[in-house]
C-alpha cells in the first residue's frame, strides 16, 4: 500500500490537571527523523514519545508540537516562609526595644506581611500515569496524520499507474519501431547502391552486407527494451506491496532511466527518438511524485 510523507493530525486530552494539545506534521525526507516540542518538565518523556511516532511512520521528517495549559481550578500549594516570619518577629522585637514601643504583633500584622504566604500551583512531578496519557494523545494524533497520508498515497499511487501504463504503450510502440528503423536503413543503403550502379560506379555488396549488419548491431535495443519491461513489472509489484517502497521506487526509476537514455543514444530515427523523449518525460513525472511516497 503506497503511503505520502506529507500530512497532518491532532488531538488533545485533559489529564493530571493539564489540557494537552498535540500537532503532528510530517513532511519528504530522505530518512527518518522525528523533532517534538514539548514543556520542560515532560522532557523525560521524549524517547517514549518518539518511539510512539515511528512505530506508525517509517520514514519522513515529522514535528510534533505538544502544548499543556492548567486548567483553571487546579489545586494550589500554600506555603509559609517561616524563615521570613522569624525574621521580622525579631526584627520587631528589637523596634520595641530601641525605641521603647509598646504592643503586640498578631496574625493580621503578619498576614499583611510581603511574600510571607505564597501559593503555588501543584505540579505534579512526571511519573508514568502522564507519560502513558501523552503517548495515548499523541498515539490519536499519529493515527490522523496516518490517515491523511494514506490518503494522499492512494493518489500518488493511481497517477504513478497512469504514467506507467502510458509507458508500457510507448514500449510497444518502440517493439514495433525497433525493426523497421533497421529495415529502412537497408532499404536506403540498397537504393543508394543501386544509384551508383547506374552511374557505373562498382560496388562491394560484401561490405554493403556487412555494414547492414554492424547499423542493425549498433541500433539493436532489444536487451534494453527487454529489461525495461521486466523494470515495469517490478514496479506494479512494488505498487502491492504493505511496506514502504519509496526508496525501492526511485532506485527503479533510475534503472528505467537508464534503459531509455540507452535507447535514445541507439535511436538514429525520429520515430523512435520522440517515443524516447515522450518516455523521459513520463519517467521525470514519475520521479517527482515518487519522492514523496514513504
Amino acid at each position: 500500500m503506497i503511503c505520502s510523507m506529507t500530512g497532518f493530525g491532532q488531538a488533545n486530552r485533559s489529564f493530571a490537571g493539564y489540557n494537552v494539545f498535540i500537532d503532528v506534521k510530517s513532511v519528504n525526507h530522505r530518512y527518518s527523523e522525528v523533532s517534538i516540542r514539548l514543556p520542560k518538565e515532560w522532557a523525560a518523556f521524549e524517547d517514549a514519545l518518539k518511539k510512539t511516532v515511528l512505530h506508525a511512520v517509517k520514514r519522513g521528517r515529522v514535528d510534533v508540537f505538544i502544548t499543556a495549559e492548567r486548567e483553571a481550578a487546579s489545586p494550589k500549594n500554600v506555603t509559609v516562609n517561616y524563615a521570613l516570619a522569624d525574621a521580622y518577629l525579631e526584627a520587631a522585637e528589637q523596634l520595641k526595644q530601641r525605641y521603647g514601643i509598646t504592643g503586640q504583633v498578631d496574625l493580621n500584622d503578619l498576614l499583611k506581611l510581603p511574600e510571607l504566604i505564597q501559593m503555588k500551583d501543584v505540579r505534579q512531578e512526571p511519573d508514568e500515569e502522564i507519560e502513558q496519557e501523552l503517548c495515548a494523545c499523541l498515539q490519536e494524533a499519529v493515527a490522523q496524520l496516518s490517515a491523511m497520508r494514506h490518503r494522499e498515497g492512494e493518489f500518488l499511487e493511481q497517477d504513478i499507474r497512469e504514467r506507467l501504463a502510458e509507458m508500457k504503450r510507448i514500449h510497444i510502440e518502440l517493439e514495433a519501431l525497433a525493426p523497421q528503423v533497421v529495415q529502412e536503413y537497408a532499404t536506403k543503403m540498397t537504393i543508394r547502391i543501386q544509384s551508383l550502379v547506374l552511374d557505373g560506379i562498382p560496388v562491394d555488396e560484401q561490405r554493403l552486407a556487412t555494414e547492414i549488419a554492424l547499423f542493425a548491431d549498433r541500433s539493436n535495443v532489444d536487451e534494453e527494451l527487454t529489461r525495461l519491461k521486466s523494470h515495469f513489472g517490478q514496479c506494479e509489484a512494488l505498487l502491492l506491496d504493505k511496506e514502504p517502497v519509496g526508496r525501492k521506487l526511485d532506485f527503479l526509476i533510475q534503472e528505467m532511466n537508464r534503459e531509455v537514455n540507452t535507447i535514445g543514444s541507439k535511436s538514429n530515427h525520429s520515430e523512435p527518438t520522440a517515443r524516447v523523449i515522450a518516455m523521459k518525460a513520463e519517467l521525470e513525472k514519475m520521479r517527482e511524485q515518487i519522492q514523496n511516497i514513504e
